[in-house]
């Protein structure tokens, strides 16, 4: 537990720093503004595109990590829709516990694998977030235009289209191209996007602790704690239960666990807003699961590291 905590601390602490530049204008606003950005159209694509391209990866490997992916998945979506059934939230409520549960925060979940399991482990989660980011975003965004609208004409399309702009899975996708073509390592490509992609990781720490909200924390209190209940509990707990059924190797298993155990996804806030949801409560659960993930994402690990 304390091994796993001290390995973890690194990346917290790049979160609180990010969070006290920010406050402190250092360097400006503008600046973190710019750099969320550069994060999400060239750092991580960047990272993501050299890892699937040059790692070798079992294809047996796939269809496992995806079966305990995706069951974790639905069961954390039942649970948000169930405990927004039975509170009676509003579909604007609603849509936002839902992300609050069912969507995950990546660049956290990429630098915590790497940190605990190394070169090994930042493939693996590359090759889950390649499984993860277009279902995730197909079934949410789904569920959401539901909730809020009861539906609407065009809506596959939006979602397709979305899909088809978004860089990291554009990264994925190319990457995974270039592994199957086995075209090998190119100089120049593979050189430029291994030194972004090492900036990746702390440049985005940084800019996830700037856009913490402390204030947003005074959101509704229930919803809060429902979303955290099933982004840290259900979600982390499906995926010890189906990877100890499928019989999941342990490497690929924790880094799945690691997917299941990290807080929410900080564009929900950007989300929720653009699609009518509860904005609001969405930047509450945003920053309180990012705060008490400091002390749920070892504890979870120590216990998958066990059971695993």
């Amino acid at each position: 537990m304390l091994q796993i905590l001290l390995s973890i601390a690194p990346i917290f602490l790049l979160i609180v720093l990010g969070h006290g530049l920010r406050r402190g204008g250092i360097p400006s606003i503008e600046f973190w503004n710019l750099n969320d950005r550069l994060v999400y159209w060239v750092l991580f694509p960047a990272l993501l595109f050299h890892k699937t391209s040059t790692t070798t990866l079992s294809g047996d490997l796939v269809l496992p990590q995806a079966g305990v992916m995706y069951g974790a998945l639905a069961c954390a979506v039942a649970f948000a829709l169930i405990a927004a059934r039975l509170a009676r939230y509003e579909g604007p409520l609603a849509s936002s516990l839902l992300q609050g549960c069912a969507r995950h925060n990546t660049f956290i979940a990429l630098a915590v694998s790497e940190r605990l399991y190394g070169a090994e482990g930042l493939a693996v989660a590359a090759l889950t977030t390649a499984l993860l980011v277009p279902v995730t975003n197909v079934v949410v965004v789904t569920l959401m235009v539901g909730l809020i609208r009861g539906g609407g004409d065009g809506v596959l399309k939006a979602i397709a289209r979305d899909l088809a702009r978004n860089p990291l899975l554009l990264a994925v996708l190319a990457g995974g191209a270039w592994n199957l073509a086995g075209v090998g390592h190119a100089p120049v490509l593979h050189d430029m996007t291994r030194i972004l992609g090492d900036a990746a990781l702390p440049v985005v720490l940084l800019c996830v602790g700037a856009n913490i909200r402390v204030r947003a924390m005074a959101a509704q209190l229930l919803p809060t704690v429902l979303s955290m209940a099933g982004r840290m509990v259900v979600f982390p707990a499906a995926v010890i239960g189906l990877a100890l059924w499928t019989g999941l190797p342990s490497a690929a298993a924790l880094v799945a666990l690691v997917y299941g155990a990290v807080p929410t996804a900080p564009n929900g806030f950007t989300l929720a807003r653009q699609m009518g949801g509860d904005a609001p409560v969405m930047a509450g659960m945003i920053t309180l699961q990012t705060v008490i993930a400091f002390v749920t994402l070892p504890l979870t690990m120590a216990v998958g590291q066990r059971l695993l």
